[in-house]
């Protein structure tokens, strides 16, 4: 065997490596209502105003409580649905207008996005943030992600296309807001001649989150914050995507970072699900969301 076959082969094991350790880290539920794939009527087959359990609703109006919609960002190899089958009618039934949008589509790859370059994934996040704004009347929106849409698509949003004047609150759950080794992945492909140049050319959004990457040093660049907007980061000491943990930490002002296990010692969600299915962790994100109202988390919140 050739050295040139010898270190396609690596590369090819590289690649396939990492997307799969991100693919399951991100995507989380294999099944779908109808209604959440087509916005379709499962007995009429025509096009509904709402989508699946009360969110993606268009004739949503705030209340006074709750005066900011809220835009939910799904992870890497997610979508609009299988990130929230939970957390959207969680905060529906609190009293919240809640939408959540596809981002990073690759051509050909139905269902699995966030591949796309984030910058303009983060177009995309802005134009979605524009609509839900003349849609609801609302003047900002509270962004609340998962993985790549809780860090580094909402943190370029806010400081380089100004989406800081649009957004009240960012919630971050498992970001890697400063980057990901994928607990040591990253490292092997840097081993590999070309493997970022490959990354790049069919999973530019993969290879922007590598820490080192071009574009995670144009974002951290500036500073983890900007003025006016209220930052809350939730990570998991398990987590085994967005490595290492404390580097979704944000520093600056009005930045708030949780640790689960310093809410319940008993939880044990990893990436997936701190993102998916926790709901000690969304019990947070609702705090987080409405501060004059927060109540403490705890094991109970689980159930709760």
């Amino acid at each position: 065997m050739s050295v040139r076959t010898r270190t396609l082969r690596v590369l090819a094991g590289a690649v396939s490596a990492l997307a799969l350790a991100l693919s399951f880290g991100s995507a989380s539920a294999s099944a779908a209502p109808a209604d959440a794939k087509t916005g379709k009527s499962e007995k009429t087959g025509k096009s509904e105003k709402t989508v699946t359990s009360g969110w993606n609703n268009w004739s949503c109006r705030p209340s006074a409580a709750h005066s900011q919609p809220v835009v939910l960002m799904h992870g890497t190899f997610g979508n609009s649905w299988d990130n929230w089958l939970v957390l959207a009618p969680y905060l529906v039934k609190r009293g919240y207008c809640v939408y959540s949008l596809d981002y990073g589509q690759k051509a050909g790859v139905p269902l699995f996005n966030g591949l796309g370059p984030i910058e303009k994934s983060a177009q995309q996040l802005s134009a979605f943030v524009d609509k839900v704004r003349k849609s609801t009347g609302a003047e900002k929106v509270d962004l609340v992600g998962h993985s790549q849409g809780g860090g580094p698509l909402p943190r370029y949003y806010l400081n380089f296309l100004d989406g800081a004047a649009k957004v009240g609150k960012l919630v971050g759950i498992a970001p890697d807001n400063h980057g990901t080794t994928v607990s040591g992945m990253s490292r092997l492909v840097d081993t590999v001649p070309g493997a970022r140049k490959v990354f790049s050319l069919t999973l530019p959004g993969v290879e922007d989150q590598l820490v080192g990457s071009e574009f995670l040093k144009k974002l951290n660049s500036k500073p983890d914050t900007v003025p006016g907007v209220e930052y809350t980061v939730i990570s998991t000491k398990y987590d085994e995507i967005a490595t290492p943990y404390k580097s979704q930490q944000l520093s600056g002002p009005d930045v708030r970072n949780v640790v689960l296990q310093d809410l319940c010692k008993l939880d044990i969600s990893e990436h997936a699900a701190i993102g998916t299915i926790d709901r000690v962790a969304f019990h947070e994100v609702a705090n987080a969301l409405d501060p004059a109202h927060a109540t403490p988390t705890t094991c109970r919140s689980a159930v709760s």
